[in-house]
């Protein structure tokens, strides 16, 4: 029982991110911690964590359905689910066998493993360059904190101390501000100076290509009139974001070539070396530094959008009076940078806006103890681990890359081979972001989790992307979707608020596809996810749920039938833009679905996955029970 209970423990959703399971708009209790900026209680920590940005919503229980888990239906959707799941592993190792035919074509792309007698498929470049480096990493989340801590042992604050000698009663608001005034600037002062330490030996001369690009958008926010700040933002950012690609980094060497084409070292013409090139040739760990300067970018877009919201504090909604702050102050350049060059968060996120960025730095989030992170830091491990036992004995990435004859495989290995492939590439997102959030937490920030539920665990591909990247999601929300009109507003509902939302889906999903990569494949994507979601909003117009109140049990069937089919085109829209391309999904699906027994295996699978759907509708349905509806 007490192994069960942990384990209830580790995965559940307090554990995953307080914002699950605590109020939005919950105030946090007047506790100790109030008064010690540096030292929250934990046990307001567990019960009021996570206020800030919390997604809890109150479900009455009595809007829920009794539980299923016990009837006769879903015992038989339990055999289906012992038998259907080997057989999915199955399939997808028998053809990474050494002995399968196609094992020569790739075999070149397998590197040695540490399981004995099998090799690991570390082919994606973009995992192993994350994996190769998990040592080194893990070494910094260690030096990081210490270092701070030594930080503020040589330079201590002396208004917190103080704080802690006096009692509750004669400690005034104005001291309490003045104590988180202290620890913002002892943490922004230390985050500024680690994170400059970390760029320069991430990218070496190049770290003053970051640093000028971030100084000419800081002057965009503060030094053109505010009428003009969001939109001069916006083109200024996606610009970059083009400059970037198409510039290639702008190497010292070119401009050089442009600004000084005569100057140069050495004594003959041959001899003669471009002073540009020399600057290049000290690139850092990661010469190609605008490849990771995607993220910064949505940092420098949130710092100027919140800096221009809190210069009109006459027009903010009750709401933004709450959550923005009126410090004018807080907006300077020293923050400014520290935020976007914050180390944890600056390679690959989460998203973190500048708000609660400073709001942080003044006071220590309850949702941070340290049972919680350790039990986070294990769940990551655990995440590790089993991506580890996959690449070993699943090469679905490799034989995707080699462009196998797919005549060879069955149908259902050529679904396996798909399914598996955006499994790994749900992983290869999931570690790097968990590992960047665990380090945060270890700091004593809480960024927002990225990933909500399991790839596996989505039917609805609205749901799904607030789910998938989450704090990409809520910052698209945020600064994009909602500017851009959102679904029309009250005015628009009906069928004129759904196709407004929907053609705001297509430009958020135009911007999403340009910021991962310029590429048409990304386009594809983007176009593809955007005409799937029709299907789905168009099939809640024609189904609106309070007009099947009363045959609850067949609403869910036929949502399960629907359900189905975005699954399918979930999956379809996925594999072209993160694994095989067009070509290689047409390849796919003719193997499928090209012969008779293909197109009898297809059916089956819709039937498999509509016992999953189920499984998933009654899984919410039961996090309802519980009070919960995470909207994904």
């Amino acid at each position: 029982m007490a192994l069960l209970h942990y384990l209830q423990r580790l995965y559940s959703l307090d554990t995953l991110d307080t914002r699950f399971t605590a109020l939005t708009k919950a105030p946090p209790k007047a506790t100790s911690s109030q008064f010690d900026p540096k030292e929250p209680s934990s046990k307001d920590a567990h019960t009021n964590g996570g206020l800030q940005g919390g997604r809890k919503t109150v479900v009455s229980n009595t809007a829920t359905s009794p539980p299923l888990w016990n009837t006769l239906e879903f015992y038989l959707y339990y055999l289906v689910f012992l038998v259907c799941v080997p057989l999915m592993f199955k399939a997808v190792y028998d053809v990474s066998k050494p002995t399968h035919p196609n094992y020569a074509k790739y075999v070149d792309l397998l590197s040695p493993g540490w399981i004995p007698g099998r090799k690991v498929d570390n082919s994606d470049d973009q995992y192993s360059t994350f994996r190769d480096n998990v040592p080194y990493m893990f070494l910094l989340v260690v030096l990081h904190p210490l270092l701070r801590k030594v930080y503020e042992a040589l330079y201590p604050s002396e208004v917190v101390p103080s704080l802690k000698s006096s009692p509750k009663e004669h400690v005034n608001n104005s001291t309490l501000s003045h104590a988180a005034d202290a620890r913002m600037n002892r943490r922004v002062t230390f985050d500024l100076c680690f994170g400059l330490l970390l760029i320069c030996g991430l990218h070496g001369f190049s770290a003053f290509k970051v640093l000028l690009i971030l100084y000419t958008n800081y002057c965009i926010a503060t030094r053109i009139p505010k009428e003009y700040v969001s939109t001069a933002t916006w083109a200024f950012n996606i610009g970059i974001l083009f400059a970037n690609e198409f510039g290639r980094g702008y190497p010292y060497a070119a401009i050089a070539d442009m600004v000084s084409p005569w100057s140069a070292i050495g004594g003959d013409h041959k001899a003669k070396i471009n002073w540009g090139s020399v600057l290049d040739a000290y690139g850092g760990l990661v010469p190609r530094w605008e490849i990771l300067f995607k993220v910064t970018i949505l940092r420098s877009i949130s710092f100027n959008i919140d800096y221009k919201k809190q210069l009109d504090l006459a027009n903010l909604s009750e709401r933004d009076r709450v959550s923005t702050p009126a410090r004018h102050q807080d907006y300077s350049f020293r923050n400014y940078l520290a935020y976007a060059l914050y180390s944890p968060l600056y390679l690959a996120g989460p998203i973190l806006s500048f708000n609660d960025y400073i709001s942080q730095t003044r006071y220590m989030p309850k949702s941070i103890t340290t049972s919680r992170t350790l039990l986070y830091g294990i769940r990551f491990l655990i995440s590790l681990l089993t991506m580890e036992v996959m690449l070993h004995f699943i090469y679905a990435v490799a034989i995707s890359k080699a462009q196998p004859v797919w005549e060879v495989y069955t149908p259902f290995q050529l679904s396996m081979l798909g399914y598996f492939n955006l499994h790994i590439i749900w992983l290869k997102l999931l570690l790097p972001w968990r590992f960047f959030r665990f380090w945060a937490l270890t700091d004593g920030i809480d960024p927002p989790e990225n990933m909500v539920r399991c790839m596996s665990d989505n039917y609805s591909a609205l749901a799904f992307w607030r789910g998938w990247h989450r704090s990409f999601n809520r910052w698209i929300v945020r600064y994009l979707y909602i500017p851009l009109g959102g679904s029309g507003g009250p005015q628009t509902h009906g069928a004129l608020g759904k196709i407004r939302a929907a053609a705001n889906f297509l430009a958020v999903f135009m911007f999403v596809a340009l910021w991962h990569d310029i590429q048409l494949r990304l386009l594809m994507w983007g176009w593809l996810i955007s005409l799937f979601v029709l299907p789905e909003i168009l099939a809640g117009f024609l189904f609106p749920k309070k007009k099947w109140q009363n045959q609850k049990t067949v609403y869910r069937w036929i949502c399960g039938v629907g359900a189905v089919g975005n699954i399918l085109m979930m999956m379809a829209a996925n594999l072209v833009g993160f694994a095989v391309g067009l070509d290689g999904l047409q390849g796919l699906v003719h193997g499928i679905v090209g012969s008779y027994s293909g197109l009898v295996f297809l059916a089956t699978a819709c039937a498999a996955l509509f016992v999953g759907v189920q499984i998933m509708f009654e899984t919410r349905e039961q996090e309802m029970r519980q009070g919960i509806k995470l909207k994904c």
